[in-house]
């Protein structure tokens, strides 16, 4: 089975389903999730997981998140973006300057309401499904952070910004307010998510790409292993005392790790076999001398 997280640019016109279900097709594996879904008309960083790496998917949602936008001010429509229908239609005096304070007016700590035209449920429905059905129901506002939100360049009544932001946010949604505050109305017209956590969009592989990558017998150079997901912790190889005990997700002693009196307590580290297979993190209590397991990734 294939084990690990592979940074993927999803094109323009796939669902992120789609693209797991490709990669279904490329790599002959099944245990494959997505993290972060993209509108079809997005494109950009997707992160997939492969196997036993299918567990840190929570993690990766959690993820700070960047995108590149381009807005159209003067029209609002029931998508928040230019692939929906027309609701309004206003000309645009809006000046360079107005732009850049309202746009700067939406970093910190904000409340969005999620759209319409979006894939989060409600009473077991999901909300486009509704959206579709011409059904509008109210929807609980989410709190969201903007870290940072910059204009990359204006050509008014288009401008493209950067934003840095929280899980959870819609961007199109950010410009849909944007557009509203500025009175005049804005909607998206083109998408694309750079970033998710360290996965970067000019280390995304396209699908062509992992076939042929698949098909030479290459796949680890796709492949973020979760060694190296969790670099930031002390790598350590367990002894073959302790293969049997961390193969079962069992507690490991010090010696099992062959480190004496070197860990603090609660320290996590990252635990993996002389072979390079990762079995998972453990957690060190410092009151029992023992390494207790924290999340394990066994198939």
């Amino acid at each position: 089975m294939i084990n690990g997280i592979i940074n993927v640019y999803k094109e323009p016109g796939f669902t992120s389903h789609d693209v797991v279900a490709k990669l279904r097709g490329i790599t002959h594996q099944k245990k494959i999730g997505h993290t972060g879904t993209l509108d079809p008309d997005a494109e950009g960083v997707l992160c997939v997981a492969l196997g036993a790496a299918t567990r840190v998917c929570d993690m990766l949602t959690d993820e700070t998140k960047e995108y590149e936008a381009e807005m159209q001010l003067g029209i609002t429509t029931d998508t928040q973006d230019t692939s929906g229908e027309i609701l309004s239609g206003k000309e645009v005096n809006v000046t360079a300057e107005q732009l850049r304070q309202c746009i700067s007016s939406f970093t910190g700590d904000i409340d969005q309401i999620p759209p319409m035209y979006s894939a989060l449920k409600q009473n077991g429905k999901k909300l486009y499904e509704l959206a579709r059905a011409g059904i509008t129901v109210e929807r609980k506002a989410r709190h969201i952070t903007i870290y940072d939100i910059q204009i990359v360049s204006m050509d008014l009544p288009r401008a493209v910004i950067r934003v840095k932001c929280s899980k959870g946010t819609y961007i199109r949604t950010l410009c849909n307010d944007i557009g509203e505050k500025l009175g005049c109305g804005a909607a998206m017209s083109h998408l694309l998510r750079t970033r998710v956590g360290r996965f970067k969009v000019e280390d995304s592989l396209k699908l062509k790409d992992i076939e042929k990558i698949v098909r030479e017998d290459r796949i680890n150079d796709a492949l973020v292993t979760l060694g190296e997901f969790f670099s930031d912790l002390k790598q350590i190889k367990v002894t073959e005392t302790g293969i049997k005990k961390a193969s079962n997700g069992n507690v490991l002693t010090t010696s099992d790790i062959g480190l004496h009196n070197t860990l603090s307590d609660s320290e996590e580290v990252a635990i993996s076999g002389e072979d390079g297979f990762f079995y998972g993190i453990y957690r060190y209590d410092i009151g029992d001398g023992l390494l207790h397991p924290s999340k394990m990734f066994l198939c």
